[in-house]
């Protein structure tokens, strides 16, 4: 049989024991030692799992309590002065304070920022990095985990960021070369090494995801020098560097020069590299296939996957090809087998993690010529394509008919502007929030019980709308300007819509992880998208009964819906991107006709989508800001639209955000210390913006003269009248006495920063 490889396991548990497990611990109810004994509840499970599927390298460090950049950080000891740290290890507590701020025991520090993992919905925390920076291992957890499977019996492959993706992940806050700390870095990386060597670590695998990236010369350099010494540090121990994401492209020959003991390539993405990449694998090099996808939930098609295997044997033979997933499987849910109220012919056009092992082997025991029985999944791949669930004829014909007026509002912005200006009368700096607001227990419980109907529709229903209620009375008594509803009715800003529209299916327990210790359960997008009713309205309406301030309406965007779902791949992502514009579109104007003046349309996931290869950009672009620009078309020009994007770097892409003609972008700036706001600055951007003044991804309450010193960073480069007021994102996950604390801090140092103007 060919070897086979998993590139990492859901670390989350099936159940999301580790989210349970973690906030247990942030609120203090459970000590560290229940925190580790849960982790290796999972750890052990998910080695047990990948050993009896037949999986031989077994990944292992794959498992984070937060995320694995932090957890490099943490290795190397990397971290930031403002922490205080001393040397030694980096704890738990340590760990959690530079992901998420505290604000205790006389400490009060604010967290380091977070993006995107290349282009997926998974986050990460960004080092920062000075000229100089030394480098000292500062944590054991890769050791520990490595030695935890080894007494159960389980030899496993410690994963590890390769050093140059790891410098190109951070930033450096001195304006310094990051990559000038290469030197440093690898004397870390050779005593990490040493350990693992000592350990009785036998293979690494070492993830390097910038190969498959437009790389400068110093970057390339970078990588040849550093693998120079890698190999050495490594001696006995067996290198597999692991790509995925994109095509390496032009950065093919650079890969396999850099001497390791096997390139993993992902074939699911990248398929075209394949033919390129066989004819550049060295004699004592293994090729690694990335044939399984890690990123969706679709049934591999095994007879051509087999194929694709066979054709590599061929050249290689047998012992130097790898079968694998195309990239960690913690982009994809835990086990599919937990599902049982999915309609029966879809489920059987899916696979979770766990089913995707199956795959795996099941690739690389048919090459290796054993007799394995994939005609289930020839069924299976064959009825999907022709099943009447997926097609809409009506939809397919109402795509085809959109004319560039679908595009365009009535007016350009400078004259909707001098409408809206009258027509909203709005305060200088006006205020208001990102949408959502804390969703409590008591929030959640009437949810599950409305969903278990342990309580009625008009239970349910008056219970939101007291809720609602307080919501709106608080907003009003703080004085913000313009307000929300809060979103108490939503369980999440994609599945909510999702599940009101066709062409949507939903899982029970499809969670994956965003960040930390939060989980999404993003939806199946399996057949043509289409609105049949109005989706929101009656909520808007309702809290705008509540007020005579205004009430936004709030909707996700089209690209935000297509990023954080599983998207069907038997379509152009961009048909289906403009599917669920129009269906937006027509709640749009739905809530213009309801008498909402101004309508928030979410496009978080607009940078997240954007195509790793620079290429690409034009293209993806183009359709993608069409999509939005669809949504927001059909309304009068005295309509306010506003849009919303987090945690995303603006300045390649500005001429495509001001393509989309929102009238207001609010976007996360406190993390980045107003930094993010450079690219509207440079760009001269006209139209209004709300950089966020608070950062809602950590418990601490910035003091209200933290935000006051960041609104001056704003109107001190922007015009005050471009300038809304808002925190950096929603505030579901977050507490109502924080949330209340930290809003009246920012209404108050907004009404200084109005008497100073």
């Amino acid at each position: 049989m060919l070897k086979t490889a998993s590139l990492g396991f859901p670390r989350i548990g099936a159940n999301r024991e580790l989210k349970k497990a973690i906030e247990a611990y942030w609120k203090g109810s459970i000590s560290s030692a229940d925190l580790q004994k849960a982790a290796s509840e999972i750890k052990t499970k998910n080695w047990q799992s990948q050993k009896s599927a037949g999986i031989h390298f077994i990944p292992s460090n794959d498992f984070s309590f937060y995320d694995q950049v932090l957890d490099t950080l943490a290795l190397f000891g990397a971290v930031p002065d403002r922490f205080k740290f001393t040397g030694g290890n980096v704890d738990l507590d340590l760990l959690f304070s530079m992901a998420r701020g505290a604000q205790k025991n006389g400490l009060d520090v604010t967290a380091m920022e977070m993006t995107k993992w290349f282009d997926t919905n998974y986050h990460y925390i960004v080092a920062e990095f000075k000229k100089g920076q030394q480098f000292k291992i500062s944590a054991s957890k890769i050791f520990d985990d490595y030695l935890e499977a080894k007494k159960l019996g389980i030899e496993t492959r410690p994963v590890v960021i390769g050093p140059v993706s790891f410098l190109l992940l951070g930033k450096t806050i001195d304006g310094s070369d990051k990559l000038d700390l290469l030197e440093n870095l690898l004397a870390a990386y050779q005593d990490l090494f040493a350990r693992l060597a000592a350990a009785g670590v036998k293979e690494v695998q070492i993830d390097e995801p910038f190969l498959v990236t437009d790389l400068s010369a110093q970057a390339v350099k970078s990588y040849l020098g550093a693998y120079q010494q890698i190999k050495k540090f490594a001696g006995a121990i067996k290198l597999h560097l692991a790509t995925y994401f994109d095509t390496l492209g032009d950065n093919a020959e650079l890969a396999f020069s850099l001497n390791t003991d096997s390139v993993h390539v992902d074939l699911v993405r990248a398929s075209d590299q394949f033919a390129a990449v066989l004819k550049l694998v060295k004699p004592h090099q293994s090729l690694s296939l990335g044939l399984v996808d890690g990123r969706n939930i679709w049934i591999n098609d095994l007879e051509n996957s087999i194929a694709i295997a066979k054709k590599a044997v061929e050249v290689l033979g047998e012992d130097r090809v790898i079968i694998a997933s195309s990239c960690s499987l913690i982009h994809s849910p835990v086990d599919l087998s937990l599902e049982d109220k999915i309609d029966a012919e879809i489920k059987s056009w899916l696979a979770f993690a766990e089913q995707k092992l199956l795959e795996i082997v099941a690739i690389a025991k048919a090459t290796a010529g054993e007799v394995v029985d994939i005609s289930a999944n020839k069924k299976a791949i064959a009825a999907r394509k022709t099943s009447s669930k997926i097609h809409d004829e009506a939809v397919k014909a109402r795509v085809s008919s959109i004319t560039d007026a679908h595009k365009n509002r009535k007016n350009n912005y400078a004259t909707r502007h001098e409408i809206q200006i009258n027509e909203l009368r709005l305060p200088l700096l006006p205020t208001t929030t990102i949408g959502s607001f804390p969703q409590t227990a008591e929030v959640r419980k009437a949810r599950a019980d409305f969903k278990a109907n342990k309580i009625s529709t008009a239970e349910y229903e008056k219970f939101l709308q007291e809720e609602t209620a307080r919501c709106v009375a608080f907003q009003e008594e703080i004085e913000l300007d313009v307000l929300v509803h809060g979103e108490f009715e939503r369980n999440d800003m994609v599945e909510y819509f999702g599940e009101q529209l066709n062409g949507f299916t939903f899982t029970k327990n499809g969670w994956v992880q965003s960040y930390g210790s939060r989980c999404v359960k993003p939806p199946v997008i399996f057949g043509d998208v289409s609105r049949p009713k109005a989706m929101t309205v009656e909520w808007a309406k309702y809290a705008q009964s509540l007020t005579k301030k205004y009430m936004k309406g709030m909707l996700t965007g089209p690209i935000t819906i297509l990023q954080w779902s599983f998207v069907r791949n038997d379509q152009p992502r961009s048909t289906t991107a403009t599917q669920i514009a129009l269906a937006i579109r027509d709640e749009v104007v739905d809530l213009e006709k309801a008498g909402i003046k101004i309508i928030q349309i979410d496009e978080a996931a607009l940078r997240e989508g954007l195509p790793i290869r620079k290429a690409q950009w034009d293209a993806y672009l183009k359709w993608a800001v069409d999509a939005f620009r669809i949504t927001a078309s059909g309304v009068e020009d005295r309509t306010q639209i506003h849009t919303h994007m987090c945690y995303s770097e603006f300045n390649d892409i500005i001429h495509a955000i001001a393509n989309m003609d929102a009238d207001v972008i609010s976007i996360e700036t406190s993390r980045s210390n107003m930094e993010l706001l450079n690219a509207f600055i440079n760009f001269k951007y006209p139209n209004e913006i709300g950089p966020g003044v608070y950062d809602i991804h950590s418990p601490r309450v910035p003091k209200t003269e933290e935000m006051i010193s960041l609104l001056h960073k704003a109107t001190a480069v922007l015009k005050p009248e471009q300038i809304w007021v808002n925190p950096d994102c929603g505030l579901k996950t977050r507490a109502w006495p924080e949330t209340k604390q930290a809003l009246k801090q920012m209404v108050e140092a907004t009404k200084v920063l109005r008497e100073q103007l």
